[in-house]
């Protein structure tokens, strides 16, 4: 493997120094942690990630290869990864490619040989911010420094537009009597297959389809799905979600679309210090009094007080972490959403039945 060096610079000023894996070349984002001990295909495939860098908290990556066939998108997004302990060799036996391989494919760099628990305290206590991944620039500190002041803000940074599909795709049995109209932020292929394994068929849509093209094809309710960016800069997607609401079909967001929902209902959303990524996230079902432990990739939330405030809204789950709002559900129509990924790639089953609510409510 090529052992070139690598540098990490964060937009504190903090350096880390390592090995280049990946792709040789210089690429930056917002840096972030996920806590998950697998899964880290799922993760890098994750349109949700788009724009940012992954410091993955288990020590090994890579020793499982890459299967193509488990991807959650066409190609990962991701601006870079960060690793403890990088390995070409896996032991997948139907693995279609190394780690390394796939990285240098899709043109991602990545920093190893680094001390990651170190750098997971550091974001921690300092909070989410820029980073910047480089080969290229070992001995010019000024010069990576000019690179990272380029890199933008996820802070008001709108991305589903470009990271959704361009056209509009089928998914499922086409004869299936319930037909659900997905509207792409950034869905994730594992939505769909839990939406067809319950005999759903889906048509997806680019995330800036109106309501009335939907409507053609006259589908028994609609998905908002998970992506990247701040939903707060993301008006035309708003409006269609409140035109969607008052059709009076069932509605069900997850993650990005949860906050969507929210926004369409008046509740503001802000970007946390520095969000929940992983597959070990206690949340509490206040319908239910049952615990679940869920998958999460997100950097914003919906703000507390604008749900509690709104006489139409109902607050389903909380995180038992920080007690921030992990579900809601309106009282006068039938739509739900969650900020967490019930979906679940990677991660625990425990939120699945999510989908069988939804499913209910269309039938």
């Amino acid at each position: 493997m090529n052992k070139q060096k690598a540098t990490l610079l964060l937009a504190d000023g903090t350096i880390f120094r390592g090995t280049l894996i990946g792709n040789p070349g210089t690429n930056g984002g917002e840096i972030c942690f996920n806590t998950g001990m697998t899964g880290y295909q799922e993760i890098y495939t994750d349109p949700s990630y788009t724009g940012q860098i992954i410091v993955t908290t288990t020590s090994h990556i890579g020793n499982y290869g890459v299967v193509e066939s488990e991807s959650e998108s066409g190609a990962p997004t991701i601006a870079g990864i960060v690793v403890n302990s990088f390995s070409e060799v896996f032991s997948r036996l139907d693995a279609d490619s190394s780690l390394q391989d796939y990285l240098v494919k899709h043109g991602i760099t990545g920093i190893a040989d680094i001390d990651t628990r170190k750098l997971v305290r550091h974001i921690r206590s300092k909070g989410a911010m820029n980073a910047i991944i480089s080969s290229e620039f070992e001995n010019d500190l000024a010069g990576l420094k000019a690179e990272l002041n380029l890199v933008p803000d996820m802070n008001g940074l709108e991305l589903s537009s470009k990271v959704c599909t361009k056209e509009p795709f089928f998914y499922g049995d086409e004869n299936s009597a319930i037909k659900v109209a997905c509207l792409d932020f950034g869905i994730k292929m594992n939505i769909l297959r839990n939406l067809a394994d319950r005999g759903v068929y889906c048509k997806v849509f680019p995330a800036k389809t109106k309501l009335e093209e939907m409507q053609d094809w006259n589908p028994s309710g609609y998905f908002l799905s998970n992506g990247p960016g701040d939903p707060a800069v993301m008006d035309y997607a708003v409006e269609t979600t409140k035109a969607i609401l008052e059709s009076g079909k069932p509605v069900f967001g997850i993650c990005l679309g949860h906050q969507l929902l929210a926004e369409a209902c008046g509740v503001s959303t802000y970007k946390m210090h520095h969000g929940h990524r992983g597959i070990n996230h206690p949340i509490k079902n206040l319908i239910t009094g049952k615990s679940e432990i869920t998958s999460q990739n997100h950097g914003f939330v919906v703000k507390k007080e604008d749900v509690e405030s709104n006489s139409d809204l109902q607050i389903t789950h909380v995180h038992l972490n920080d007690g921030t709002v992990a579900g809601i559900k309106l009282k006068s129509k039938p739509a739900f959403s969650v900020q967490y990924h019930p979906e679940s790639a990677p991660g625990p089953h425990d939120s699945r039945y999510l989908f069988d609510e939804f499913v209910s409510l269309m039938q």
